[in-house]
This record gives structure tokens, C-alpha cells and sequence, in this order.
């Protein structure tokens, strides 16, 4: 955001639904042009990230992966690709991989969702490159989605798992990086952020709250 002032649509409103939210849980915080703002809910993760059940699901899932993108793993990769079935291993095989700060996008299979995003999120290391290629994994998600008319797109907190980028920082650039975009692409309808933990939750919500 830089401090410039904020488009008329982009007013951060809050729906506090954290009651019973377990460490295990997961915390939401919807992004609606359509709707003004932001809101806050929680789902549990198996059902939220990888589309199912939530009554709130997204066209498409962006997962962090590493640059072959088809091995799956653990943490929220491993869980879309044992969601998604054995045909989205053999689509990545395709795509020859992808750089750090770039993106990929595959059909979801048998997820909710109708498209998976792949990324590959940078490995923490406190330099300046870190924000550029950050900000390049969130900015060349949104530009597939709005490639393939897709209007609605969840995000993990890219690179804030083992990849060890603080939260903090992060968020920051999630927020703002998707803020910059959707100004001037009014093609999609609502952007998710899925995190895992209430603490990320909170750095979230205390950023959002600190736009207002």
C-alpha cells in the first residue's frame, strides 16, 4: 500500500468467527471487492485448502512446491497432491518445473477447486531479493487466475513454513501485492488467505486492521 490512500472498495471489515479455533485449525481471511472487504473465519485445513465442504470454496488453490513441482511432500503441498489424485503428479511432470517467483497452473482433479496454482515461494535469507521474488510468487498467481477467468483463488503463507520467512514480512507483501493487483484487474471476485496457525492469523488480521 506505501501509504498512498486506499480505493473506495477497499474497506477492511471484520467478522470475528475464531471461537473453538484449534492449533490445529485453520484461520481465513476473505478478500471481497464484491463484498468491500475483508472478513475472518475458520475452517479445518483438510476441508478449507484443498476445497472440500466449506460451503466456501475457492476455483482455485495456489500450493507451494518445490521447483519440480510433482513431488508433493509434506505441509499444505503434500495435502493438495494426496487430495487432488495421482493425475495431478502426472500434469506437473509436464511442466518442467518452475523457477522461484514464478508460477504454474494445473487442473485440480479430483479437488473441489478447478485449478491448482503452483509457486515456488523464496528460502528465506534477509536480502532484498527475498520481497521481489515473494512478491513475484503472489503477483504471477493472480495473473494466471485472471488468464484462466478464474475468480476466486486461495493462498497459503508462501514461504512462511520451513522456508523460514517471517510472518510478519509476509504478510505484508500477501496483503499488498494482492491489494496492488486487484485495483487494476476487477476480474476476480475474492482472494483467500489460509493460514494454518491462529498466531499467523493474528499478524494478519493486526495488519489488515492497521489499513483501515
Amino acid at each position: 500500500m506505501g501509504g498512498s490512500k486506499s480505493p473506495p472498495w477497499l474497506v477492511y471489515r471484520f467478522s470475528r468467527c475464531l471461537r473453538g479455533l484449534r492449533s490445529s485449525g485453520l484461520g481465513i481471511i476473505r478478500h471481497s471487492p464484491a463484498a468491500h472487504g475483508f472478513t475472518l473465519d475458520s475452517r479445518q485445513v483438510a476441508h478449507g485448502l484443498a476445497g472440500r465442504g466449506s460451503g466456501d470454496e475457492a476455483e482455485a488453490v495456489s500450493v507451494e512446491g518445490g521447483h519440480r513441482l510433482d513431488v508433493g511432500g509434506g505441509g499444505v503441498d503434500g495435502a493438495i497432491h494426496r487430495a487432488a489424485g495421482p493425475e495431478l503428479v502426472k500434469e506437473c511432470q509436464t511442466l518442467g518445473g518452475c523457477p522461484t517467483g514464478e508460477a504454474r497452473i494445473t487442473k485440480g482433479y479430483a479437488l473441489a477447486a478447478r485449478y491448482v496454482i503452483h509457486t515456488v515461494g523464496p528460502v528465506y535469507s534477509g536480502k532484498a531479493q527475498d520481497k521481489t521474488l515473494l512478491t513475484g510468487c503472489y503477483h504471477a498467481s493472480l495473473k494466471l487466475a485472471v488468464e484462466n477467468n478464474i475468480h476466486s483463488l486461495a493462498f497459503p503463507a508462501i514461504s512462511c513454513g520451513v522456508y523460514g520467512y517471517p510472518i510478519q514480512e509476509a504478510s505484508k507483501i500477501a496483503v499488498d501485492t494482492t491489494c496492488s493487483f486487484l485495483e487494476s484487474n476487477k476480474t476476480i471476485e475474492a482472494v483467500i488467505f489460509m493460514l494454518f496457525s491462529p498466531g499467523d492469523l493474528k499478524v494478519y488480521e493486526k495488519y489488515l486492521e492497521s489499513l483501515r
